[in-house]
Order: structure tokens, then C-alpha cells, then sequence
């Protein structure tokens, strides 16, 4: 998603300066030739970069309303579980997933949107689960501190009689990640599940 917002920043900025702005290299080719001054040229070409400078820093620092970031987190957060159950896990607990455990995921992001004291553009969703037997979803990062805010895993549980169950719990930066807030569990089967990402 993050690449998305720069993609709209390029082109905002393209449309709002209109080729006011000339490559720097395009200027010495043109002072090489007419063997001229560009000190004139070069501080239009300087005033037309700090205004775009500004108009990105406007561009980044424009906020979105509650429900918008929270539908976009939310998006993010159901693309990353999916990676990371892979095809096989996910066929089978995939309903129970959204059913479950998603609408409480989306009650602790929204608990986070509120309480940020950062513009809500500036919290993202990594998009790098871990595989094999690891218990990463996803962090909520905050791009502006450069901090993990909070991270999202599922844990395999094997209880003994019962079978294998999936432990979807989250951590908070507040308590330095070490108290595990339960989300809730999902059955999987008597026999063990496989790798997550397969």
C-alpha cells in the first residue's frame, strides 16, 4: 500500500508543477552549448524544487479519517494472514478466520488508531510474515518514529485429547511486547497442521 501512496505523490506533483521543473542535467547540457549563465535559470529551478519539496510534505502529511485508515490496515491485515496460512491452511480455517478472528483484530487496530498519537497515514502493515513454524502475521509500524507499535502472531497449540489448535494473540509496544493479548483460537484437526506459507 505504501508504494501505492507514493505512486499518487508522483503524480500529484507532476500535474500540480507542469514541466515547471527542468533535470539538472538537462540544464548543464544547455549552458554547455550556449556557453551562457544558468544562475538565473538554475534559482527558478531551486524555488521549483522546495515548492515540491513542500507540496510532497503536504502530500505525506495529509490525514486520513478514522474509518479510511482503519479499512486500509484491515485490507492489509487479511492480505498478510492469507500469506501467511499458504493455500493449504488456508482453504480450511480461512471462514472461521474472518468469521473469528478478524473482526477482533480490527477492534485492537481500531483501538490503536485512537490512541496513536501520529497522523494515521503513518501507520502501516509490514508485509513480511514468517514461514515454517515461525508466529508472525504482521507488526503495525509507525513510519514516522520508526517504531513497531504493535505485532501479530498465531501460535500452534498442541493440546494433548483434544488436537491442534491455532492461537492468534498480539503484542503492544506499552508493555515491551511481553504480555500475550489473546485474540482467540481456531481448531485445526487431530493431526499436525503444516508449514505456515505453503
Amino acid at each position: 500500500m505504501k508504494i501505492w501512496w507514493r505512486k499518487i505523490a508522483v503524480v500529484l506533483i507532476t500535474i500540480l508543477t507542469l514541466g515547471m521543473y527542468s533535470p539538472t542535467t538537462l540544464l548543464e547540457v544547455d549552458a554547455q552549448k550556449e556557453d551562457g549563465s544558468v544562475s538565473s535559470s538554475s534559482n527558478a529551478d531551486q524555488e521549483t524544487v522546495a515548492r515540491t519539496i513542500e507540496i510532497q510534505d503536504d502530500i505525506a502529511t495529509t490525514e486520513e479519517d478514522l474509518d479510511t485508515a482503519l479499512n486500509r490496515l484491515m485490507s492489509q491485515a487479511q492480505e498478510q494472514s492469507m500469506i501467511k496460512f499458504g493455500t493449504k491452511i488456508a482453504t480450511k480455517v480461512e471462514d472461521e478466520f474472518n468469521q473469528e478472528i478478524l473482526p477482533k483484530i480490527e477492534e485492537v487496530l481500531h483501538t490503536l488508531l485512537e490512541e496513536t498519537e501520529t497522523a494515521y497515514t503513518f501507520l502501516s502493515i509490514t508485509e513480511d510474515p514468517s514461514s515454517g513454524y515461525g508466529e508472525r502475521i504482521f507488526n503495525v509500524y509507525d513510519e514516522k518514529t520508526k517504531q513497531h507499535v504493535a505485532k501479530f502472531h498465531v501460535r500452534r497449540d498442541n493440546r494433548p485429547l483434544e488436537g491442534h489448535y491455532f492461537n492468534f494473540h498480539y503484542h503492544l509496544s506499552t508493555d515491551k511486547f511481553k504480555v500475550h493479548h489473546d485474540i482467540g483460537d481456531i481448531y485445526w484437526d487431530k493431526n499436525t497442521p503444516p508449514k505456515w506459507m505453503i
